[in-house]
């Protein structure tokens, strides 16, 4: 049987995991919808659910949103920090303040940051690059 044979099945590596996670359902959609092609993607609407989540599931890449009710993305992503040092973590924003940004970056050592509206084509690319950063740390 050639490689080339459409009918072949077709050996694919496991996608990178992904947790999303944002109060707002119609974001998540479409942020899902932009990534599960390239990624494994589960998402949360609130931190608690995340930290379950986290328990249950390694993940290459967690992407969260600043305020939510319940809990505070950024206060999550630094606790994420601490108990899974390798997994890469992006901050979903709407404010600007630079100060509360760079120590935001600092306290849960983001990967990025990136700022509501956020283009589709940006997530894609970030999240890429922060699971091959994941992936030349545990290495």
């Amino acid at each position: 049987m050639s490689s080339a044979d459409p009918e072949a099945p077709q050996e694919t590596a496991p996608k990178d995991a992904i947790l999303l996670i944002d109060d707002e359902q119609p974001l998540l959609d479409v942020f899902t919808a932009a990534l599960k092609g390239q990624f494994e993607v589960t998402t949360a609407n609130s931190v608690r659910e995340a930290e379950y989540l986290l328990h249950k599931k390694q993940f290459k890449v967690v992407v969260a949103d600043h305020l939510m009710p319940g809990g505070n993305g950024m206060s999550f992503l630094v606790r994420a920090r601490e108990e899974f040092p390798h997994m890469q973590r992006i901050l979903v924003t709407g404010y600007m303040k630079p100060e509360m940004l760079l120590r935001s970056v600092n306290e849960a050592a983001l990967f990025r940051y990136l700022l509501k509206p956020v283009s589709l084509a940006e997530l894609m690319k970030v999240v890429a690059e922060a699971a091959k950063l994941h992936d030349q740390l545990v290495a």
